[in-house]
């Protein structure tokens, strides 16, 4: 009997593990879109107001 509950754990475990991975990867993507989005806005920022003082 505790042979197969330590099975049964060890497979929930690497079951687990994977999921893991999934939505690390997702979060990884979702970092870099967040990054790129932040850049793209603060240069944006930076553009507009560089623009009105040369006016």
């Amino acid at each position: 009997m505790k042979k197969l509950s330590l099975y049964s754990m060890t497979v929930l475990c690497l079951l687990m593990l994977t999921s893991c991975e999934a939505v690390e990867t997702i979060f990884k993507a979702g970092m870099w879109w967040g990054i790129i989005v932040v850049v793209g806005v603060i240069a944006l920022i930076l553009w507009l107001f560089s623009r009105g003082r040369n006016s």
